[in-house]
């Protein structure tokens, strides 16, 4: 199999150091079989909120023109960007993730709609809790308003949530693609398993909590 590789890291200081390229290299290299061809390797260094992703652009025309692969390192750094994910979902190439083998146009279409309705969520949370402090007469980006414990706390805590949010929602997308499947919870929690995943508690996936992800999925789309 030739493959085509797109690594990103969405800092210059990570660019330049090397953190995270390494493990995504790693992530490519551990994926790859002893017969399979790594022909060209596209490295990234832009902002998740920057749209214009001009190596992913042309990783994608030259898997068109070799006829090859694009192997994605890790899929989970990129999921929240709804740019990227719909420029994969129409690109109509071929492409698979070293971190998330069981991506399909299916699941990548899943979190398009997941990671835009994340993003207008944060969005309206955070302008409902600017406003409830300005109503409280809290004068909003004074530094002294804020402690360093409370500052750092704060970082933690929102670290915390997006890791576990993004679990949540790559399991999601998962669990939606392979229930297509006619797929039992048993078997997926044994795949999500097998893949590495873990719930918001840091524990292995059962049936029930698989199927509570699925559940609350469905209702959220009814």
């Amino acid at each position: 199999m030739n493959y085509i590789s797109y690594i990103r890291v969405s800092t210059t200081r990570q660019g330049i150091s090397g953190l995270g390229l390494q493990a995504q290299k790693s992530a490519v290299k551990n994926f790859l079989k002893p017969e399979d061809n790594l022909l060209v390797e596209f490295q990234e260094v832009e902002s998740g909120k920057n749209n214009e992703r001009t190596m992913l652009k042309e990783a994608i025309q030259r898997c068109k023109e070799m006829n090859a692969t694009l192997l994605i390192a890790k899929l989970d750094r990129l999921s929240r960007n709804v740019s990227f994910i719909y420029t994969l979902r129409d690109s109509k190439i071929d492409f698979v993730c070293a971190d998330m083998p069981n991506a399909s146009p299916v699941t990548i279409g899943i979190m398009a709609v997941l990671a835009q309705d994340e993003r207008e969520r944060i969005s309206q949370r955070t302008k409902s809790a600017l406003e409830e402090l300005k109503s409280k007469g809290v004068k909003l980006g004074k530094p002294e308003n804020l402690s360093d414990f409370s500052r750092k706390r704060s970082l933690q805590v929102r670290q915390e949530k997006a890791n576990n949010n993004i679990n949540n929602r790559l399991a999601t997308a998962l669990i939606v693609s392979m229930r297509k499947e006619n797929k039992s919870y048993s078997i997926i929690a044994e795949e999500l398993n097998a893949s590495g995943y873990k719930t918001r508690r840091n524990k292995n996936f059962s049936a029930m909590s698989v199927k509570r992800l699925y559940d609350r999925h469905s209702v959220k789309c009814a």
